[in-house]
């Protein structure tokens, strides 16, 4: 896998594509000179968890003949400054699935996602050796 990232101003803002050739922008913070045109690149990580995680469970509950209307995860990540560093790695990542659909079957979702979770999902699986990641689930019919 190899991305690039590329500066497009002369403050804080990037911008990365990888093999899709799909552009992603980060910036800075305002508060160190940054302009607020992309994502910061801690909350990039959080999405890149839940993105690969989303992906894993609707390919898993397609299989299933599940059907989803609406499909989101909220992702909180908690930091600690490390001692003697400016660095402020996750300790904690707390994921909030929430899934609608007319006949979701709740254990099906709930084995799509801890098999997501444990299994298929090397996001999760490269951040687990740092921080403490949990979730809950919430289902909704419509």
């Amino acid at each position: 896998m190899k991305v690039e990232l590329v500066r497009v101003n002369d403050a804080f803002h990037f911008e990365g594509s990888g093999s899709s050739e799909i552009k992603v922008h980060t910036d800075g913070a305002p508060d160190i000179g940054g302009h607020n045109l992309g994502v910061r690149p801690m909350e990039l990580l959080l999405m890149g968890l839940a993105s690969c995680s989303a992906i894993d469970v609707v390919l898993i509950l397609k299989k299933q003949r599940q059907e989803i209307s609406d499909f989101r995860i909220s992702v909180e990540g908690d930091r600690e400054q490390e001692p003697d560093t400016q660095r402020k790695p996750f300790t904690k990542i707390h994921l909030v699935f929430k899934l609608a659909g007319n006949q979701l079957d709740e254990n099906k979702v709930n084995r799509a996602i801890g098999l997501s979770m444990e299994k298929y999902c090397s996001a999760t699986a490269q951040l687990e050796a740092l921080a403490e990641i949990t979730y809950s689930v919430e289902i909704a019919t419509v």
